[in-house]
């Protein structure tokens, strides 16, 4: 396939010579007819001349690579592969169409035109507003510390107690997330079973410790982190046959990282941002205690830090999406700096609308899922429980983390490229593997596992200090872990979907092993176990 596509640019490449060649050789003939002749009648006959000479040149130029692209039509035949993704590459020459063939389009990687326009509009919009929201926030701050008063007094405890927490939480979820994503790479088999395990006891730990404070606040958050503790547990038990298969693929799509030394910039860049937000982020939240209605303006900023940051994970993850898949699609080691820069311009729209629905899609199903697994009596509860999974899922097949890969390669819009994606790997009977894939779960876990320890230093050090903001600060530091560890966890994560994507779109490729095509053996030999993700409907009612 690529020796094909290789001619057919030398084709195109060879048309575009002839232009050039007949331009230069009109220009030679123009400027000797103006150097000869002085009289005007003879100049103008000249320059029709010229004209005449230089159009024949032209029509016999793309007569030419007529002739050449109907005698290699049956040797670019084979490029039909590329409809699969709906790439068309039409070539228009004095207006008109002489291939109609879908081929692989060069302008396509290069597209300069923005995604999701109007998704990209909201986000701006929304981040003028919270930067105005934010100033606003941080100047009544500055003037509850000012004035004398209650005001001043609360303001001065919450900066005494409240803020050195959180920004020391900030700091230390930046540390662990560059700790897992380091380890993760050099010990991928044993960062899998460990972040499994890990945020189980973590979890569990911290929980346990926030009862021991014996507050009720503190009681509350303690019996939440120990019920998610067990369900952390569970499907760490559930998933143990998915995990060999999971290091196989996680070492395989990490192989190509040390080829980039400056992949990891982004990551930097994006965390420093993430930190310096963070910060004013909190100062806003001390300041909005002197304002009305301090918990919807304190909810509305929690909601806002959260678009905030999922859009940069989006963003880091479109970067090392494109310099990853142009490396398995093209061979080509593209400028990360470049890839950067299109991730926050061109494909920004595409990120602002993953980062809003693929965590509601994902949540959705997963709640679907879960009402599918019970069992009961009530035939119309399951019925509708069934019914509510198939629409999940046809929404899943037309927006999934998936579609990032084919956004930041060939610059489609979001809801294009996840239905694409999916029809992929239809195409190639692997959404049973893909949909099983423990990666995004991995990456939550090392989330979780961060928020855990966040919990245990800043809630400890907190009941020491100031035990009222006990509860609220092991809460508040469990998020900010939470988020500025899935932004450095995005280089993992988007190593392994561009895996799958562009195994899916060419699995004849060099870079790619045996390690999917022996999955799928298997399963259709049954010879390997698949813990499936869910029964459609319960066994009972199954016809």
């Amino acid at each position: 396939m690529p020796e094909l596509e290789l001619l057919l640019l030398l084709l195109i490449t060879l048309r575009h010579l002839l232009n050039i060649v007949s331009t230069v050789i009109f220009l030679i003939h123009f400027t000797t007819a103006i150097l000869r002749l002085r009289c005007r009648r003879r100049l103008s006959t000249a320059i029709l001349r010229c004209r005449f000479r230089f159009r024949f040149q032209l029509r016999l130029s793309t007569t030419l690579l007529r002739l050449l692209l109907r005698l290699a039509q049956p040797l670019l035949l084979p490029l039909k592969y590329v409809s699969e993704l709906n790439i068309e590459g039409r070539v228009r020459y004095n207006g008109k169409h002489f291939s109609k063939m879908k081929i692989p389009s060069v302008i396509t990687l290069n597209s300069r035109s923005y995604t999701n326009k109007f998704s990209l509009f909201l986000f701006l919009v929304h981040m003028i507003g919270a930067i105005g929201l934010v100033c606003f926030l941080v100047f009544k701050g500055i003037q509850g510390l000012l004035e004398a008063g209650e005001a001043q007094r609360k303001e001065k405890r919450l900066l005494k107690f409240f803020l050195p927490q959180v920004e020391a939480a900030s700091l230390l979820s930046i540390t662990l997330a560059f700790t897992w994503q380091k380890a993760m790479r050099m010990w991928p088999t044993f960062m899998v079973h460990f972040i499994l395990w890990g945020s189980f006891i973590f979890t569990l730990a911290a929980g346990i410790l926030l009862i021991c404070f014996q507050r009720p606040s503190t009681d509350g958050v303690g019996v939440v982190l120990i019920m998610f503790a067990i369900g952390n547990g569970l499907y760490s038990c559930w998933v143990t046959p998915r995990i060999k298969f999971c290091t196989k693929i996680l070492i395989k799509s990490l192989e190509p990282v040390p080829k980039f030394g400056d992949l990891n910039h982004p990551t930097y860049l994006t965390l420093a941002a993430g930190f310096l937000w963070m910060s004013m982020w909190i100062l806003a939240v001390i300041g909005a205690i002197n304002f009305y209605f301090p918990p919807l303006v304190i909810i509305g900023l929690v909601l806002s830090m959260a678009w905030v940051t999922e859009v940069m994970r989006n963003v880091v993850n479109l970067t090392v999406s494109r310099v990853i898949g142009l490396y398995y699609l093209r061979g080509m080691q593209s400028s990360t700096q470049f890839c950067f820069q299109r991730a926050l311009s061109v494909n920004l729209g595409s990120a602002c609308l993953g980062s809003l629905f693929v965590p509601t899609i994902e949540v959705l199903r997963v709640v679907a899922r879960a009402l599918n697994l019970l069992e009961g009596e009530d035939e119309f509860m399951f019925c509708c429980a069934h019914c509510g999974l198939k629409i999940m899922d046809s929404i899943f097949k037309r927006g999934n983390g998936w579609a990032y890969v084919q956004i930041a390669t060939y610059g489609k819009s979001f809801v294009k490229a996840s239905q694409d994606t999916w029809e992929l790997f239809e195409k190639r009977e692997m959404e049973t593997i893909v949909d099983s894939d423990m990666t995004s779960a991995i990456c939550f876990l090392t989330g979780v596992c961060s928020g855990s320890i966040c919990v245990i230093v800043i809630g400890a050090w907190t009941f020491t200090v100031y035990p009222n903001f006990t509860a609220t600060l092991s809460l508040l530091s469990a998020y900010v872990g939470y988020l500025l560890t899935r932004i450095a966890m995005a280089l993992p994560h988007a190593c392994v979907s561009s895996y799958y994507v562009c195994y899916a779109e060419n699995p004849d490729n060099r870079l790619f092993d045996k390690t999917i095509q022996d999955r799928l053996n298997s399963m259709k030999t049954d010879r390997d176990v698949i813990v499936p993700t869910l029964r459609s409907v319960p066994s009972r009612f199954a016809r």
